[in-house]
């Protein structure tokens, strides 16, 4: 029979292992070993996931630079379709014409 404060390693409803618990270092006191083997875990967890990390980040930049780029673009090319700068020429141009008109026409 098992000692009463031991678990079976797997649950015979679920088959799934225990689930790990959080532990805050700052609370309970762990050993050097302890500590030592938390980072060593979360080093080995942090290098797996590093190349996915990696490929959104590359992905994320991808999309962000082509949503600039697409502004950037659009800009330029609606501030190329605008005329109302060339319209206000022209009517100062016509402006000028009718006042030297009337300075040389008195």
């Amino acid at each position: 029979m098992a000692a009463p404060g031991a678990e079976d390693p797997l649950d015979a409803k679920s088959g799934k292992g225990p689930l790990a618990q959080r532990i805050d270092p700052t609370r309970e006191k762990l050993t050097p070993a302890q500590l030592q083997f938390m980072r060593q875990v979360q080093l080995a967890q942090w290098q797996k996931m590093l190349p996915q990390r990696r490929t959104r980040n590359i992905v994320t930049g991808l999309g962000i630079g082509a949503l600039v780029l697409a502004i950037y673009g659009y800009t330029f090319y609606s501030v190329s379709q605008e005329r109302f700068l060339d319209e206000l020429e022209d009517e100062v141009k016509a402006a000028r014409a009718r006042a030297q008109e009337r300075a040389s026409g008195h």
